[in-house]
C-alpha cells in the first residue's frame, strides 16, 4: 500500500481559480489600489459605545435627590419651566 499525502498524486493545487489572461495595449496604464477594509457598526452597536463612555453615576447625589422628589422639595415652578423649555427645544431640533 502506498500513501501519497493529502496532495494527492498530483501535488497541491491552489485553492482559488487563476484568473482569466488579459492583454494591455502599448501605452495603456494600470491603476492598482491597496484593499481597503471597511467597517459599519449598528445602531445598538454605537449606543453601548455611547453607553460606555458616559461618567460614572454618582449614587449619593442620586439619593439625595430621590429624598427631595419624596419629599415634594425638588420639583419647583423654575425647574419644571426649564425642563419644558429644554424639551421643546430638542422637540423641535433647536
Amino acid at each position: 500500500m502506498e500513501i501519497f499525502g493529502a496532495g494527492g498524486t498530483q501535488g497541491p493545487q491552489p485553492i482559488y481559480p487563476r484568473l482569466a489572461a488579459f492583454s494591455l495595449d502599448a501605452g495603456q496604464a494600470v491603476h492598482v489600489s491597496a484593499p481597503r477594509d471597511h467597517v459599519d457598526i449598528s445602531p445598538l452597536g454605537q449606543m453601548l459605545d455611547g453607553i460606555g463612555q458616559l461618567p460614572e453615576i454618582r449614587h449619593e447625589r442620586v439619593e439625595e435627590i430621590r429624598a427631595r422628589i419624596a419629599s415634594g422639595a425638588y420639583e419647583t415652578p423654575e425647574k419644571l419651566e426649564v425642563a419644558l423649555d429644554r424639551m421643546l427645544d430638542e422637540l423641535l431640533g433647536w
